[in-house]
């Protein structure tokens, strides 16, 4: 295709008989090649029947060749793995044509199979919910075009759907799940919602303006997470057991964290953080092998969550 592209794009009007001389092969399989060319790439090929030939409408069109080390050829095949963290998401789809097209613009002499891999590596993505694909591009719609939206929502803390309309600001993505931040008509002030926890979107043609002093990182720590409701920012300390001391030195906890590995092999870690929901939730996961030290708020959050934990068993 490459070759039948630089011939077009030369003006010359080559035909399908001249071309199958050029490249040796059979005159079908050029015809086939530029067919796929119209579908794939959509190539703007006519026949001009006075000159016996093809020639481009576009002039300045041509077919894209991306040339790979054999480090990158390995990561595009490995890439097709990767899109395991992104299914049930309208995401899937793109990122698999991406691949697709990335794959037929290699040169003819490479061949690019990613099944290999699937024997030797192992990919486990984190749980999200199902995102209906509509409303995904609703919603990118509506913060392409500053338009407001309008949906439903369900809360975690409810089993019923709440009709909000928002001016959306900022889109997140943490751990595989989506958010939209955006400022809520109702409850007038910033609040975030779970793209998998909509329904109904409809974006509306009325207009809004940013706010000027509108920051998303206000509301979200990118190491830790995003609660709108944590904006107050505290030091973390916490002292991890040597038990799992080697997964505490090795882990970026913040940019400007604070680490000490001590005589008995545990680990001391302290950074500052908006997000204590976050870090309360990570620590009662870790059970007995990490420990509060501060500040005073978490420990006091830790202790309740515990108490009601074990009034359940």
């Amino acid at each position: 295709m490459l070759q039948i592209d630089e011939e077009i794009r030369s003006g010359k009007f080559p035909n399908a008989t001249s071309l199958s001389k050029k490249i040796e092969v059979s005159s079908r399989t050029i015809q086939r090649d530029i067919e796929y060319m119209r579908d794939m790439y959509n190539a703007p090929i006519e026949f001009d029947a006075y000159k016996n030939g093809y020639y481009y409408t576009e002039e300045n069109f041509y077919i894209k060749s991306v040339p790979l080390s054999e480090g990158e050829l390995f990561s595009v095949a490995l890439f097709d793995q990767l899109l395991e963290q992104y299914r049930n998401t309208p995401l899937e789809n793109d990122l698999r044509s991406v691949f697709k097209k990335i794959e037929m613009s290699l040169p003819n002499k490479i061949t690019l199979d990613s099944s290999f891999l699937q024997n030797q590596i192992t990919f486990i993505p984190d749980q999200m919910g199902t995102i209906n694909p509509e409303n995904f591009s609703k919603v990118f719609s509506a913060l392409k075009n500053r338009h407001v939206l309008d949906f439903e929502y369900r809360p975690l803390q409810k089993t019923t759907w709440m009709t909000r309309r928002i001016n959306p600001l900022h889109a997140v993505c943490q751990k595989g799940n989506w958010y939209v931040m955006g400022f809520c008509h109702d409850k007038k002030d910033i609040r975030v919602f779970n793209f998998s926890r909509m329904q109904n979107v409809t974006e509306s043609k009325e207009e809004f303006d940013i706010p000027e002093d509108f920051n998303p990182d206000k509301y979200f720590d990118k190491e830790i997470g995003i609660w709108l409701s944590a904006t107050k920012k505290y030091t973390v300390e916490l002292l991890i057991s040597a038990e799992i001391g080697t997964f505490a030195l090795e882990r970026s906890w913040n940019k400007n964290q604070k680490i000490e590995q001590r005589e008995d092999g545990s680990v001391w870690v302290s950074f500052e953080t908006t997000q204590l929901p976050e870090v309360k939730r990570w620590v009662l996961g870790q059970g007995k092998t990490v420990k509060v030290l501060g500040p005073d708020e978490l420990i006091a959050q830790v202790k309740e969550e515990v108490a009601v934990v074990l009034g359940m068993y």
